[in-house]
């Protein structure tokens, strides 16, 4: 199944030299998303906090903030510590430039020349992930609502107990109305009548009066409901499962969790 572009959250890439930002604009142009231009590590910040991005690809040789100091402030921001960041860099470069990408936050560390295939399938799992997460976060909120609206019926669910009682009362008057005397029984003692209810039997092997069950509080809706999200957060998780990545792992467990709690709340609601 093809997934549609998001066309809410592009790529950022960044890079001093014009004709590498053409090379890159060029190899990514066939994922159909948004790319935008930094010619700076300064100017990469100011993007990132006008608009959301799903990935950042950055170039480590920079003048001025170069990319493991850009790297290091992006993931220094709450608004943007979580957006992914792949390095990129010359073939002759320090053999430890790997390592400290990585210890600044980058997601992955490409050296120059890369292979285009390769570039775009590394940009495009991140893109893929930004969109699960999107979807997951809404999925996460419709739970959240339809948890708030069971929480609060509505109406729905078993009547009051003013109702039953008045209920009782007008049941007590039709019977003293159609038997005001009452008959008497065998042995001569008036029989039970409205005016003389029954007493409950009292003792360890008494039973309760028998009491109406009540009705189930949530609608046969809300249960197909929970299904249904159910499922779509099972097929999230595979999806992430089969993703590469710790992220994706941590992401998949959250699912899990989430699938977990919506089977114990269909459960408790008898389904």
């Amino acid at each position: 199944m093809t997934t549609a572009p998001d066309t809410s959250a592009g790529i950022l890439i960044v890079d001093d030299m014009e004709e590498n930002l053409v090379a890159l604009e060029a190899v990514l142009g066939s994922l159909s998303q948004k790319v935008v231009r930094a010619r700076s590590g300064e100017e990469a910040l100011k993007a990132m906090l006008r608009e959301e991005f799903a990935v950042v690809l950055i170039d480590v040789l920079m003048p001025g903030m170069n990319g493991f100091e850009t790297a290091a402030n992006i993931k220094g921001l709450d608004q943007t510590k979580d957006v992914p960041i792949i390095l990129l860099t010359g073939a002759s470069v320090d053999p430890n430039y790997a390592y400290r990408g990585y210890t600044v936050g980058a997601a992955d560390f490409l050296i120059k020349p890369f292979d285009p295939w390769l570039l775009r399938t590394k940009v495009n799992v991140f893109l893929d992930l930004h969109r699960k997460n999107r979807q997951l976060a809404a999925q996460a909120e419709q739970l959240k609502r339809l948890l708030t609206s069971d929480d609060h019926p509505g109406g729905e669910g078993p009547p009051p107990a003013t109702t039953t009682v008045t209920t009782t009362a007008a049941t007590t008057a039709g019977a003293d109305t159609a038997s005001p005397a009452g008959p008497t029984s065998p042995a001569g003692s008036p029989s039970v009548s409205a005016e003389h209810p029954p007493i409950p039997p009292e003792g360890p092997g008494a039973q309760p009066p028998h009491e109406p069950s009540p009705q189930p509080a949530a609608p046969a809706a809300n249960a197909s409901r929970l299904a249904e999200i159910a499922g779509q957060l099972a097929e999230v998780e595979l999806l992430l499962r089969d993703a590469k990545g710790s992220d994706n792992k941590r992401l998949a467990d959250r699912v899990a969790e989430l699938e977990q709690s919506v089977g114990r709340l269909m459960v408790s609601r008898g389904n």
